[in-house]
C-alpha cells in the first residue's frame, strides 16, 4: 500500500493550473484535493483537515490574500501563496498577512514540491 506524505488544497480559478498542479502533487505522493475558489475552498476546509493549502492570490470574487485575511485566526493550516504578481511589495504583502511561503508563477513544479516539503517537515 502506497504511504501519502499529505493532503493539500490547491485553490486556484485557472482549471488548467489546477489540473496540472494536482497531477504534478499526486504523482510525488500527496493526496490532492482542488477548490476552483475562495468560496469552494471554505466549503471544503469545513469538511476536510488539510495539512497545506496552495493558495492563488488573484481570483474572481474573494481574492487569495482577502481569503487569508478572513481565515487566518482560525485556520492553522500552512499557506503558500501561488501568483502571477511577483513583485517584492506582492510578497511582502503576503507573508503579513500570513502566508507560510510564496512562490511567483510561473514555477517549477519541482520548487513547488520542496516548498511544500520544508514547511510541512518544520
Amino acid at each position: 500500500m502506497r504511504e501519502f506524505e499529505a493532503h493539500i488544497l490547491v485553490v486556484d480559478d485557472d482549471n488548467g493550473i489546477r489540473t496540472l498542479v494536482k497531477e504534478y502533487l499526486d504523482q510525488n505522493g500527496f493526496i490532492t484535493s482542488t477548490a476552483k475558489d475562495a468560496e469552494d475552498a471554505v466549503n471544503k476546509i469545513k469538511l476536510i483537515r488539510f495539512d497545506l493549502i496552495v493558495l492563488d492570490i488573484m481570483m474572481p470574487g474573494q481574492s487569495g490574500l482577502e481569503f487569508l485575511k478572513e481565515n487566518r485566526a482560525s485556520l492553522d493550516t500552512p499557506i503558500i501563496l501561488l501568483t502571477a504578481k511577483g513583485e517584492a511589495s506582492d510578497r511582502i504583502m503576503g507573508l503579513e498577512v500570513g502566508a507560510d511561503d510564496y512562490l511567483p508563477k510561473p514555477f517549477e513544479p519541482k520548487e513547488l514540491i520542496l516548498r511544500i516539503q520544508n514547511i510541512l517537515n518544520k
